[in-house]
């Protein structure tokens, strides 16, 4: 017969026993909720307690990683132009970064999602219609869920998570829990950017405010670019900037200005105009963006074989009247630059060129305001100087002829011939003030009272120097090279062996180039060394002249030396 009274016992059991696994169950499910709250909530307080962007778009990343047990992640920043400005990967080494062909362009199944911006989950994304595929190089990747980032009803950009790491299939909860970060993350990157579009005003506007204080406190144009470089390269911030500037003919990019770690590596680069990214923005006055360098549309032979990954093109100024153009790079596999830095350093270049302009017209105002008090200063020179001193002269050469005393005649003569003597000064004046110059190279006349300055430690006394006629404006530079260098081998010479105490110099031009040296010494010896005095007859046998070194009657030597102008050699 059945135990019906033990069966009876058994059953309610069974249920007790179901209800407890049914409620153990629940229970572990409240306790799993309660904790991916928890830490929801700890990764909302980690996303909002920064204001740096880039750091919190990288924390937002790592965050939703943790939330969703997932491999890898990455958060696409999209542009005002619907494509991916920005693309931060979190997962991936950086070998493997480098490694891959190209950043993610926005097509495919990123694309997708920019164009029709709600939540995305995939078992495996490979068979999604819209995929197309990975790039040469990226990690294999099979389930996917991506959500929208929103700031005040606007897409920022989009949140990827791909593989779990237990190899499961992303579930609704996965999707509910990243579409609440990505809610509160929008919260958090309305507030950075917020920040971040202060901070980056505020170094703009120090800036442009510094270069334009040094440029208009007359500082010198190429300690401006210096200054502009490093400005430019904080701003970014960049690894690399350089500062291109067009030559003379204008088919051709040099790099003058320089600034970074490499800096030494580009200084002197020379791109041409024509076929590259470079003379493009000189050329266009538009900003030009690359994601890697060795895989861009043009060639941007500037930064080649640097291990430089994205680079930015500015030009200084616009099309019209663009100056140069500023480079700025970034390390192979850094972000590359996006869109609010490129609108800051267009503005900032395009200050500082019309700065750079303002000075320059500035400076050449205040160059023609001296020109014109020279101009003003040596016609009074001329026309009243001169003409009483040449007077004076007349006046007292007249009276000499009736003078009986032949010693009072001859201090007459020779104030004369002081007077004679201070007209040449005066006129070789006149030329020096009435030479515009070039701003090139100094001044000859210049050169020439440096070298004679400098000797006159060397000799113990300072010489007799005259200078007459057109010296800046009529002898060309490939001759003035000559006649500084015969003047400073003969003033070296007296030094070392003349033994001399007073020397006579004189410089003249009119048809030929003369140079003339004389000294009271113990003259040319002998014997003794002479390859200077035979390099001094090779440069005036070179250019077609004469040199001759001689005694003088009075003691000392006399050494001459000249060579031809002609009318083509006008500078």
């Amino acid at each position: 017969m059945p135990d019906i009274e033990g069966e009876n016992l058994l059953l309610p059991q069974m249920r007790l026993d179901e209800l407890l696994a049914e409620l153990q169950s629940r229970v572990n499910a409240v306790m799993l909720t309660r904790d991916r709250v928890h830490s929801l909530l700890n990764a909302v307080v980690m996303v909002g307690s920064g204001l740096d962007l880039e750091t919190m778009l990288r924390r937002i990343v790592e965050a939703a990683m943790d939330l969703v047990d997932a491999r890898y992640g990455a958060l696409g920043v999209v542009g005002q132009d619907g494509k991916l400005e920005q693309f931060i990967p979190v997962g991936v080494s950086e070998a493997e970064i480098a490694a891959i062909d190209h950043w993610p362009e926005g097509e495919g199944l990123l694309g997708l999602l920019i164009k029709e911006p709600r939540p995305l989950r995939l078992s495996d994304l490979t068979e999604h219609p819209e995929s197309r595929g990975f790039p040469v190089g990226h990690p294999p990747m099979r389930g996917f869920l991506g959500v929208p980032l929103r700031v005040r009803d606007e897409v920022f950009g989009n949140l990827y998570l791909t593989e779990k790491a237990n190899g499961g299939d992303f579930d609704e909860d996965d999707e509910a829990i990243l579409t609440a970060l990505a809610t509160a993350a929008g919260v958090a990157i309305d507030n950075a950017r917020l920040y971040e579009d202060t901070r980056r005003r505020e170094v703009w506007l120090d800036a442009s405010d510094e270069v334009t204080t040094r440029l208009l406190s007359g500082a010198d144009t190429d300690s401006v670019l210096h200054l502009i470089a490093r400005r430019a390269r904080r701003m970014a911030p960049a690894d690399l900037v350089a500062i291109a500037l067009p030559d003379r003919s204008g088919t051709q990019l040099t790099v003058h200005i320089a600034d970074g770690p490499q800096a030494g590596s580009v200084a002197g680069r020379t791109v041409d105009m024509e076929g590259t990214l470079t003379g493009r923005t000189f050329r266009s006055g538009e900003p030009v963006i690359i994601d890697i360098i060795h895989s861009a549309s043009e060639p941007a032979p500037l930064l080649h074989g640097m291990g430089l990954g994205p680079a930015l093109l500015v030009p200084l100024g616009g099309s019209d009247n663009s100056r140069g153009v500023l480079v700025l790079g970034r390390a192979d596999g850094a972000v590359p630059f996006t869109g609010s830095t490129v609108r800051m350093l267009h503005a900032f270049a395009g200050h500082a060129a019309v700065v750079l302009e303002l000075a320059e017209a500035r400076s050449e105002a205040e160059r023609l305001s001296i020109l014109e008090d020279r101009d003003r200063i040596a016609k009074d020179l001329h026309d009243v100087i001169i003409q009483r001193l040449f007077a004076i002269a007349m006046s007292l050469m007249s009276s000499t002829r009736r003078i009986d005393n032949p010693a009072i005649a001859q201090r007459v003569q020779q104030a004369v011939d002081d007077l004679d003597d201070t007209i040449r000064q005066i006129r070789s004046t006149i030329f020096a003030l009435q030479n515009v110059g070039g701003e090139e190279r100094p001044w000859l006349r210049k050169q020439i009272l440096d070298i004679v300055n400098g000797a006159s430690e060397s000799l113990g006394y300072a010489p007799n120097l005259r200078l007459e006629g057109p010296i800046d404006s009529r002898i060309p530079e490939q001759i003035s090279e000559h006649v500084l260098a015969v003047l400073q081998e003969a003033l070296s010479n007296i030094a070392r062996h003349a033994h001399a105490t007073r020397a006579e110099i004189r410089v003249e031009v009119n048809d030929a180039v003369t140079v003339e040296v004389a000294d009271d010494g113990v003259g040319v010896p002998e014997q003794g060394r002479r390859s200077g005095l035979r390099n001094l007859a090779g440069r005036a046998t070179g250019l077609g002249g004469t040199f001759q070194i001689e005694p003088r009657p009075e003691g000392g030597t006399r050494l001459y030396w000249s060579v031809p102008l002609h009318e083509d050699q006008l500078v």
